[in-house]
């Protein structure tokens, strides 16, 4: 077995997702196209039942007219072919899309808001979930329901027996296992109290203690993208060489979702095990990402991946995940004396305080204020703006002492 087996669990384990890339024989394919084929029916079928009727039928009902009662027709009988346990999952998926459709209208689920479930395409990505009694593991293979045994690439062991494992095939046709597994805390000792990230563009974080994180430079397979899809708009729907290109185009987009994910993942690892408070500021992305000058950009940095990565690992690791507010003036206030100079142009890289006379970088100041708002100490911010506010004389703010160095 690939897992290794503890007689004691802790009341403390989380689950977590181990994912390996597997490369399936010709027969395999053909298999696994029949059932993600099958898997993807059984969910429209039930989508468009659940759109028609007044009144949102139960899985059980649902499973016996879309999967029992389907099976004895003429038009669905090619359902009996495949595994009937991830036909199930994928009327019980369904249900849990419309659980989170209407917790998110009632305002019960934290996040952005989700929108109805929707009907699945034949093109992208497909999946199909096997429970325990559908799948088992055996040495090195991986046994599938009517499928057959796959040999997975075990790039690391898993903690424990899973509980579940989803087939994956993404859009550029490649495979993958994902198995839900119970995992244990991590207990580390932290060698900071606390540590307050400012997240850029070419500077991907900086950070409160003075360390500083670039982000891999996506430019040149971006590039490769954007001549790629010039390339895919000119030919016709349909033919093969539009399916060659658009094979050309998924590849070059997993190229740049795995470089990022591996940079986000390493970095996001090093910060939560070295210290005890992880303080982040609560970007507006979505509006951010309206300007179309730095859309593009922003969209290949990954900033919520990172700030869900953080707060997953700090949940391992007991740390504290902090976000402040967005509307904190971070990049206005002296992280040293508290004196608040106002809005800067996003050119000004340096400032030099014309209260205490320190000079910061924009973004060394920004993390050390986002730092000192996610612990609480504001104190001294606060009675500066409360006494610049009582003073009868205007302080204005002198341009020469705003020293413009390159951006970011």
């Amino acid at each position: 077995m690939r897992y290794n087996d503890s007689s004691i669990v802790e009341a403390q384990t989380m689950k977590a997702r181990y994912q390996y890339r597997f490369y399936p024989t010709s027969q395999q394919r053909q298999s696994l196209a029949q059932l993600f084929g099958c898997v993807r029916v059984v969910w429209n079928d039930a989508l468009a039942l659940c759109k028609q009727s007044e009144k949102l039928p139960s899985n059980n009902d649902l499973q016996k007219l879309v999967i029992t009662q389907a099976k004895k027709t003429v038009e669905r009988e090619w359902l009996a072919t495949v595994s009937n346990i991830p036909l199930q999952q994928s009327v019980a998926d369904l249900g849990v899309a419309y659980k989170n459709f209407f917790d998110s209208l009632k305002g019960k689920r934290k996040g952005k808001k989700v929108g109805t479930p929707r009907f699945k395409k034949k093109t992208g990505r497909q999946s199909a979930r096997f429970r325990i009694g559908g799948f088992s593991i055996k040495g090195d293979s991986v046994y599938l329901a009517k499928i057959g045994e796959m040999s997975p690439i075990w790039s690391r062991e898993l903690p424990s027996e899973p509980s579940s494992v989803t087939v994956i095939k993404d859009a550029a046709n490649r495979y993958f296992l994902s198995f839900v597994v119970e995992v244990e805390p991590i207990q580390i000792h932290a060698k900071n109290q606390s540590i307050g990230i400012d997240l850029g563009i070419k500077t991907f974080a900086f950070m409160s203690n003075g360390e500083s994180a670039k982000a891999p430079d996506y430019s040149k397979l971006d590039r490769k993208i954007r001549r790629k899809q010039r390339k895919l708009a000119r030919q016709q729907p349909g033919s093969k060489r539009r399916e060659v290109t658009r094979l050309q185009i998924a590849k070059l987009h997993n190229q740049i979702a795995d470089k990022r994910k591996d940079f986000l993942h390493k970095l996001s690892t090093k910060v939560v095990r070295e210290n005890q408070i992880i303080v982040l500021e609560d970007l507006n992305i979505s509006g951010m990402v309206k300007n179309r000058k730095l859309s593009r950009a922003i969209s290949l940095q990954g900033w919520s991946m990172f700030r869900t990565f953080c707060d997953g690992k700090s949940v391992r690791y007991g740390r504290d995940f902090r976000v402040i507010n967005r509307w904190e003036p971070t990049s206005q206030i002296c992280s040293d004396c508290g004196f608040r100079w106002g809005k800067l142009d996003l050119k000004v890289r340096t400032v030099q305080c014309i209260n205490c006379g320190s000079t910061h970088d924009r973004d060394e100041n920004a993390s050390k204020n986002i730092e000192k708002v996610g612990i609480g100490h504001c104190h001294d911010s606060k009675q500066t703006v409360r006494e610049r506010k009582t003073t009868s004389v205007a302080i204005p703010v002198d341009p020469s002492r705003i020293i413009a160095a390159l951006a970011r």
